[in-house]
């Protein structure tokens, strides 16, 4: 990642790319990376239509041509140098892929709908490339290139520690103003995505860049021209910047789906008020039938377990309370993790997206807020579509007995280590 204003310099853009023609990859990333946020999205069609925005020489493009969905995936890789765009084609025919890649030159950041229609494709991705939009840019642009139901996957470079020294500052802030996974995400709900997942990129995701680029500046040094010499100092800079101020900042992979009527969006969602209290019990006492869930919220409000602002509702058309969705502390092998429980639907508004809306924005809350790890004990076929998946696999287990598919897990920063061990449940929940 060099400055991108640098660009307007044509010499230093030719050298630049020459610097750089030939590496195995344009920014931080691994296969491994690749395929886990391509887990992220969840079931694709059987003929995926995918997009790769700043595609470079076509490492990602080639990985999705390969694994995004069967024989009949169409993938069109965009980007504005044509060596890369070569560089890709002639992989692409030499892993018989040839016909399942499209390469076009353009701006990824003026595509037009006469080339680009909107809502046109059902995975858009951008590893390493929506920077040089910036990251709202990119969300706003992108978006209407998404088809119904579809998924943006974009990694961007961000800060990993609260308060960033002077000399991190002083590199990162003239060329590209980091910001935190939480503003992130808050910027990405703004602008009308719910968030599917986040991956933190491992530290050996920037060696698989930068190892073979320090390489590179190695073997060119001392070079006479001008523009290369420049670009040489550059890329120097961004290495030494790296191993004197790596721990912090780093890059991060979102999944985002446009919110929709369909997918959650007739329902808002939003932290409770004391306004709300009565009508949450109402909700629970009507959902299930007896005050047993009605009486859990209530004990947890006075308990210590209880989390500001992670208790949610989704409103009806009318304002009043559809849903409620809680989160609070719980333990597992003495490490802090949340647990959701209630998720309570009035009967009038159940099977109608009121749940799913609530569930979401109350787990997009929590990431926000750095949480790491949800556990629920729930309905193995409602409780995957937000990502869960059985405890066990990570060596998590309830205090009581009961069928390994309904004790779930959700990670939700993968960067933290996920503890193992019995769940230590609030007092009020009774176990």
């Amino acid at each position: 990642m060099t400055d991108h204003n640098a660009f307007t310099d044509h010499a230093f853009t030719e050298a630049f790319f020459a610097l750089h023609h030939g590496l195995p990859r344009q920014a931080p990333g691994s296969d491994a990376s690749t395929r886990h946020l391509l887990s992220l999205c969840g079931p694709l069609p059987e003929r995926p239509r995918v997009l790769d925005l700043g595609c470079g020489p076509g490492r990602s493009a080639l990985l999705l041509a390969a694994e995004a969905g069967g024989a009949g995936t169409e993938v069109t890789a965009v980007d504005l140098h044509a060596p890369f765009l070569e560089e890709l084609r002639t992989a692409a025919a030499a892993r018989g892929l040839a016909g399942r890649v499209r390469t076009v030159e353009a701006d990824m950041g003026a595509l037009t709908g006469e080339d680009f229609p909107d809502r046109s494709f059902d995975l858009v991705w951008a590893e390493g490339s929506a920077y040089i939009l910036g990251f709202d840019a990119a969300l706003e642009q992108w978006k209407r290139l998404i088809a119904p139901g579809g998924t943006l996957v974009l990694t961007e470079i961000q800060w990993t520690v609260p308060e960033p020294s002077a000399g991190a500052r002083a590199f990162w802030d003239p060329q590209c103003p980091l910001r935190t996974t939480a503003r992130n995400l808050a910027a990405a709900q703004a602008a009308g995505y719910q968030v599917l997942g986040v991956h933190h990129l491992p530290d050996s995701d920037w060696a698989e860049y930068y190892e073979p680029l320090a390489e590179r500046v190695r073997t060119l040094s001392g070079a006479a021209a001008p523009a290369m010499a420049a670009a040489l100092a550059a890329s120097r800079e961004e290495l030494g910047v790296r191993a004197r101020h790596g721990h912090e900042y780093g890059y991060t992979g979102y999944v985002l789906r446009p919110v929709t009527a369909g997918n959650g969006g007739a329902w808002p969602a939003r932290p409770e008020t004391a306004a709300d209290v009565a009508a949450v019990r109402e909700v629970n006492l009507a959902a299930f039938g007896t005050a047993l869930e009605a009486d859990l919220v209530d004990a947890l409000r006075t308990d210590g377990a209880w989390l500001p602002g992670l208790s949610y509702v989704a409103e009806a058309p009318d304002g009043s309370v559809a849903a409620h969705a809680l989160l609070t502390a719980c333990r597992v092998g003495g490490v802090r993790a949340l647990a959701l429980a209630p998720v309570a639907v009035s009967p009038a508004f159940q099977r109608s997206g009121a749940g799913s809306a609530v569930v979401r924005a109350l787990l997009a809350a929590a990431a926000e807020r750095g949480e790491s790890l949800v556990l629920v004990l729930g309905h193995p076929e409602y409780y995957p579509r937000f990502g869960f998946t059985p405890a066990s696999r990570f060596g998590i287990r309830a205090p009581f007995e009961v069928r390994d598919e309904v004790m779930m897990a959700l990670v939700l920063d993968d960067s933290v280590p996920v503890p193992a061990g019995t769940i230590e449940y609030p007092a009020p929940f009774g176990v």
